[in-house]
């Protein structure tokens, strides 16, 4: 039971990081008075990603498939595929597991559903015996939002272009954007559509002072956690931008380095049809066990802590 919980919280945090923000999908509105390195950046770069950024988030939906990576010890990669929209919120993804799970059952896939701000979660059949034969698992964010006292969690988790981790490519746009160190690569062919490469580092320090939620940190939780960065050896995230003809971003790489912990984070995302439609749905009610109940427990009580 606490595995699969780990997983399905696990998943869900994925889930919300590929809708929820960094920025609002471009620089802020003072940012051309912030500094000399911003001021430098190449105008027409800046120009050129701006347009990008502009034409992607009128597009409001996409196809993606995404591998996600830890280059570690006990590292291991995900593939996720399906659509999301960001206007309206939704999304429908699958995610399968390259490496066995911890029962050494092999790859895992689960399949995210997110509508209506709640997240749904299915595991699979075999996953379902421990929750009456139901597979789907549900988490509804707004709700989780109000228990923990916390009304703008929803916002920062979902949307409105305050949020956190916003991994669609609207948003990834406005990464790039965010940083002082940005450059034209030049024209590549990719996947045999010709494209302009863009690339950008994104310091640790403008992400944390460009980043809503860092408004939420006291000194001391902020200082606790640019040390931990430090621990690790992040410096920043390194980003690279693939556009097409169209002024749309058809792949997106985002590399993290920790040398601290000898690990390596990456992130590698094809997008296309851009503006599909996405029509998602909620599996049915007798298909899905509520996660905040399961937590809960039968007589509402809290959760037992997780054992080994």
């Amino acid at each position: 039971m606490r595995l699969v919980r780990k997983a399905v919280l696990g998943v869900t945090v994925l889930a919300l990081a590929a809708l929820s923000g960094c920025g609002a999908g471009g620089e802020r509105a003072d940012a051309a008075d912030e500094g000399q390195e911003r001021a430098q950046r190449p105008a027409a770069v800046v120009q050129a990603l701006r347009t990008v950024a502009r034409k992607t988030e009128e597009a409001k939906s996409v196809r993606v498939e995404q591998t996600i990576s830890v280059d570690a010890e006990d590292g291991f990669e995900a593939k996720v595929s399906g659509v999301m929209s960001w206007d309206p919120v939704a999304m429908d993804l699958t995610t399968i597991g390259t490496s066995a799970d911890p029962q050494g059952r092999g790859p895992v896939e689960i399949r995210t559903v997110l509508v209506d701000n709640v997240v749904y979660v299915n595991l699979g059949e075999e996953a379902a015996r421990e929750f009456g034969g139901k597979p789907w698992l549900k988490v509804d964010v707004e709700k989780a939002a109000g228990e923990a006292g916390d009304p703008q969690l929803l916002d920062r988790l979902l949307g409105g272009g305050q949020s956190t981790q916003q991994q669609n490519p609207h948003q990834r746009m406005g990464l790039l954007l965010e940083s002082s160190d940005v450059e034209r690569v030049g024209r590549q062919t990719l996947d045999g559509v010709v494209t302009e490469h863009y690339s950008g580092v994104l310091t640790v320090t403008e992400s944390l002072e460009r980043n809503p939620a860092s408004d939420h940190l006291t000194a001391e939780e902020r200082e606790e956690l640019l040390g931990k960065l430090a621990e690790a050896g992040i410096e920043g995230l390194e980003i690279d931008i693939w556009v097409d003809e169209r002024n749309y971003p058809v792949r997106i790489d985002t590399r993290m380095s920790m040398p601290g912990v000898g690990a390596e984070f990456t992130v590698s995302e094809r997008y296309s049809d851009y503006g599909t439609p996405v029509s998602v749905t909620a599996p049915p009610a007798d298909r899905t066990a509520d996660m905040m109940e399961l937590e809960a427990g039968p007589d509402g009580a809290a959760p037992e802590p997780d054992g080994v």
